[in-house]
């Protein structure tokens, strides 16, 4: 049996691998779609 913080520290690595692939292309998306709305949030308060 583990203990809670092995548990704990087991998942984090897991994620970790994850978030390392992945950081780049969520990065992009995440400034992609932050600076669309940017554009279109203007347009939304006007009409």
């Amino acid at each position: 049996m583990t203990s809670p913080e092995m548990d704990v520290q087991i998942h984090f690595t897991d994620i970790k691998k994850h978030f390392n692939s992945y950081t780049l292309t969520g990065i992009a998306l995440m400034i992609l779609y932050f600076k669309l709305r940017s554009t279109k949030a203007p347009t939304v308060k006007a009409t």
